[in-house]
């Protein structure tokens, strides 16, 4: 509250005082004047009106001292007051002036620092991009080069195959035209087979032929020894569970031709007949107790006849010798029916050996699957450090912003000035 205003107060209590006080001496003389002569009333009044003609006159004089001294309460404070703004304006200035230089410094400071951050950010982001890339690219030039070996091999192996066959037809070419030669020379086939030694040649020749035609190399063997000592003319290696195929050239054709033989009597040729079935019967049961051995080979044998009407006869008018091969699991064949089984043979060959590849090409597919599955972790991690570097780049863009707004009002002189002991929030800060 201003001086003035107090003085003024104080001097209106002091009259109102004065005035209570004149009023209550005039109740007391009004209560002696009832009590006193007329004559004493009149004096006690004239009295009276000079109490308050002095009074009046001293009231006066008192306004007239406290105006003055009012008048200069006003002029003192209005010095002080000037000598206050001049100070607390100079103060201000200068606090205004350090307060700007400290904002500008703060500034440049955290703006330096902002730019060594985003610098630093920058190279670590590249150097993790550039270490993912040639991640990235070892992995893919180290899948491409396993991929190039897997089809290098598979086209040098179909290469070898074609010329392995290339190879083969060239050889039985050549023996087709050696036969041909030949062919000029024999009398009749009936001179040639009459040996049982050149029949047993001939159905051993005509069997490997059929087998080199129809197998690759590495799925045959001739005269292929067993462990009891016995010996195949040849043995077909299938996968498991076939396992080794054991294939003998039986070729019975003395009785065979003694039965067809118009030149005999009825009954040589029913005996010739006879003769005929045990030839075949017993030929079945060597291959059965030669070649079927219980862990190494197969449970069946293949009987080869090089002749397809031997065959034809067997099957047509003969057929308890081939239920007797079944029982024995010994699989009766003809040139005709042996290259069907080779084709099967080979077909189950084919399938072992997709089988094999796929599943090769499967476990490829979990190794580039497990190397993808990484990648793809790789790649997450790397997303999630981009995100996060995008949001401190946002933070980091807030507080450019904020500290942009401070410099600009600082320039227009538009700062607020909190009070006395209430700190300044940090640029960096939200509020």
């Amino acid at each position: 509250m201003p001086i003035a205003t107090l003085a003024l107060l104080a001097a209106l209590i002091l009259l109102i005082v004065l005035v209570l006080a004149l009023l209550g001496f005039q109740r007391q003389q009004q209560r002696s004047l009832n009590q006193f002569p007329a004559q004493l009333a009149q004096d006690m009044e004239a009295r009276h009106r000079a109490v308050l003609t002095d009074l009046h006159s001293g009231l006066s004089q008192q306004s007239d001292r406290m105006q003055t001294q009012l008048a200069s309460l006003q002029v003192a404070q209005t010095e002080r007051l000037a000598e206050t703004r001049e100070t607390v304006t100079g103060q201000f200035s200068q606090f205004q002036t350090a307060m700007l230089e400290k904002l500008i410094e703060q500034g440049r400071a955290e703006q330096s620092l902002l730019q060594d951050t985003l610098k630093g950010m920058t190279a670590h982001f590249n150097e993790r991009v550039q270490q993912l890339s040639q991640t990235v690219d070892g992995r893919l030039n180290e899948i491409s080069g396993k991929v190039a070996e897997r089809l290098d091999e598979g086209f040098k192996k179909t290469n070898e195959t074609f010329t392995s066959v290339m190879s083969r037809l060239a050889v039985i070419d050549e023996a087709q035209k050696k036969i041909e030669g030949l062919a000029s020379n024999v009398v009749s086939l009936q001179e040639i087979l009459g040996d049982k030694r050149s029949r047993g040649a001939f159905g051993e020749v005509q069997l490997e032929a059929l087998v080199r035609n129809s197998l690759p190399p590495d799925a045959y063997a001739f005269q292929h020894t067993l462990k009891s000592g016995a010996r195949a003319d040849c043995v077909l290696i299938l996968p498991e569970p076939t396992g080794t195929v054991c294939v003998d050239s039986k070729f019975p054709l003395e009785n065979y031709s003694r039965m067809f033989d118009d030149s005999l009597a009825a009954v040589e040729r029913d005996g010739a007949r006879r003769q005929f079935k045990m030839d075949v019967k017993k030929h079945v049961d060597d291959i059965a107790a030669k070649y079927i051995v219980a862990g190494e080979t197969s449970d069946g044998a293949v009987m080869f006849l090089p002749a397809e009407a031997v065959f034809a006869e067997i099957h047509a008018y003969h057929p308890d010798l081939v239920e007797h091969a079944q029982k024995r699991r010994v699989w009766l064949t003809s040139p005709t029916t042996l290259m069907a089984v080779l084709n099967t043979a080979r077909a189950v060959i084919r399938d072992s050996e997709t089988r094999r590849m796929a599943h090769v090409i499967k476990d490829e597919l979990g190794k580039l699957a497990k190397d993808f599955a990484r990648f793809d972790e790789r790649m997450k991690k790397l997303a999630s450090h981009i995100d996060q570097a995008s949001k401190d780049v946002g933070e980091v863009r807030i507080s450019s912003d904020k500290i942009s707004k401070r410099f600009a009002q600082i320039e227009r002189v538009e700062l607020d000035h909190p009070p006395v002991g209430v700190a300044l929030p940090h640029p960096d800060s939200d509020e």
